[in-house]
């Protein structure tokens, strides 16, 4: 059991790697961000499928993931809404942290961004955070531990952004993709779900 949760141990520690020298201020500028961030996620689908038998399986979509993706996608626009405006009257720095995260699609394509956020990095995202560290973990500490585990790394990679909104972002945003994957086991949802909400928040109906 040990040497099986270390691969997932060397697992997270390549994403953590991917993710530093994605939003480090020592490696980021060195990088189109895009498509540093393209070939990452692709990285870690990859090492997903070699790490679950059969993972096709899991990605059949059903008509009920539909529902549950674009329902769940709004759910959580609307949360960052409500977040926005209360971040907004609790802390000074939240505009100018908020329109820093924005920054990062300034001259760059949006149809290209937005294909990218939907096909490639929210799914493949979404493919190995949940649909194999927190499954692993879930079933290795329990559902609640591996949740909140998988949850907290989530949030701690994005940590060498400095950026304390996008840091609570990637935190809310585990949390609330953790449940729903914890009480519909559906993966295919929970992938609508992140690919939906990365592209409405940041492309189509941005808060800020």
């Amino acid at each position: 059991m040990k040497r099986n949760n270390n691969k997932y141990i060397y697992t997270i520690l390549l994403a953590a790697i991917l993710w530093f020298l994605m939003f480090s201020k020592w490696t980021a500028p060195l990088f189109n961000f895009w498509i540093a961030m393209s070939i990452s996620a692709t990285i870690l689908w990859c090492i997903s499928f070699l790490l679950n038998k059969n993972f096709s399986k899991a990605l059949k979509i059903k008509g009920s993931d539909i529902l549950i993706g674009i329902g769940s996608a709004a759910l959580l626009w609307l949360i960052f809404l409500a977040g926005d405006y209360i971040s907004n009257l609790l802390f000074s720095f939240e505009k100018a942290q908020v329109s820093s995260i924005y920054s990062m699609k300034d001259g760059h394509n949006a149809l290209l961004i937005s294909v990218l956020l939907l096909l490639i990095i929210g799914p493949a995202e979404e493919v190995f955070w949940r649909g194999t560290v927190q499954k692993h973990f879930m079933k290795n500490m329990g559902e609640w531990s591996g949740l909140a585990f998988t949850s907290i790394i989530y949030a701690a990679v994005h940590i060498w952004s400095f950026n304390f909104m996008l840091i609570m972002a990637a935190l809310v945003c585990g949390l609330f993709w953790g449940l729903l994957y914890k009480y519909t086991r559906r993966l295919p949802a929970i992938i609508i779900s992140h690919a939906l909400w990365d592209v409405a928040v940041f492309i189509w109906f941005p808060i800020i």
